[in-house]
């Protein structure tokens, strides 16, 4: 019986193939867990991949706004993120949320940042009450 292939092993082949501009390791990837019958597993696979490519310098950070960032806004956001994690590279990954009102929401890999103003008035009526 072969030994099953740790998620943390898996991500770490796959951070490297991607920093190495293989962009082929994501169709391997998904032949892989569908012949080992561990897609249940990919969204934890994914997450374990960006924990590993932050391990190698490379941030890939979510942020939503409530409208589309600007290139400016999107240097700042980068420089913010690469100051706070280290990191040499950082990957964005934008969403528009209209319900936000204002301000943005940081997802990066163990970490969020919410200085949205639904979350500031959410806040404000949690202290009301």
């Amino acid at each position: 019986m072969a030994k099953k292939l740790s998620r943390r092993l898996v991500a770490a082949y796959c951070a490297d193939q991607l920093l190495a501009g293989n962009d082929d390791v994501i169709m391997q990837l998904a032949a892989f867990l569908l012949d080992t019958k561990r897609t249940r597993e990919l969204e934890l696979v994914a997450r374990d991949i960006e924990d590993a490519l932050q391990a190698r310098g490379v941030v890939v950070a979510d942020v939503a706004s409530a409208r589309q960032l600007s290139p400016a806004a999107q240097a700042v956001v980068t420089a913010f993120i690469k100051k706070s994690t280290a990191a040499k590279r950082v990957e964005l990954r934008s969403d528009v949320d209209e319900r936000l009102l204002g301000g943005l929401k940081l997802n990066l890999p163990g970490q969020e940042l919410d200085s949205t103003i639904l979350h500031r008035l959410t806040q404000l009526k949690a202290n009301k009450v």
